[in-house]
């Protein structure tokens, strides 16, 4: 009889799980099931075949960050479902806590964001600027903006200059 007891317990508390799975997703939106479990853990969307995403990758992890990254065909929707502008996007999107980042943001501005903690969606360097974190080339650097993207629009939130090649 007690081995029964333990059994429905366990069912119920599997079924209770669920249900709170399911209200987090509808409740808190697109972010809910996809946030990694601590700030410095982030999660990558990319094209399977892009090395630059995979460069991106790298630079966060020399820089600290664990990254689960998921290869995917369909960014677009990825990006439409997190609602990156379309004027912010770029070839990878990534999550952490409770951050969208898009593109070629570098591994500083990632922690600066997670430190000053704005509310905003996230940050995004919109294109794919040559010396960025995953776009180097030698030593040329072009000038390019992290933009912070918020509710009421996008505003800049760093800049990073041209260098010298």
């Amino acid at each position: 009889m007690t081995d029964t007891i333990i059994s429905r317990r366990a069912v119920l508390r599997g079924g209770l799980a669920m249900t709170a799975v399911g209200i987090a997703a509808t409740t808190l939106g697109p972010l809910a099931l996809a946030q990694p479990s601590t700030a410095r853990e982030i999660h990558v969307y990319k094209d399977p075949n892009c090395g630059c995403c995979s460069a991106w990758i790298a630079h966060l992890e020399a820089d600290g960050f664990a990254v689960a990254s998921e290869d995917r065909s369909d960014m677009a929707a990825v990006k439409d479902r997190l609602e990156v502008p379309r004027s912010m996007r770029s070839c990878h999107t990534a999550v952490i806590g409770d951050y969208v980042i898009e593109g070629h943001v570098p591994a500083a501005d990632i922690r600066r964001l997670l430190a000053v903690r704005p509310d905003a969606l996230g940050l995004a360097v919109p294109g794919m600027p040559i010396g960025s974190p995953g776009m180097e080339m030698g030593n040329r650097q072009d000038s390019y903006k992290t933009w912070l993207i918020r509710p009421d629009g996008e505003q800049v939130f760093a800049d990073h200059p041209a260098a010298n090649a």
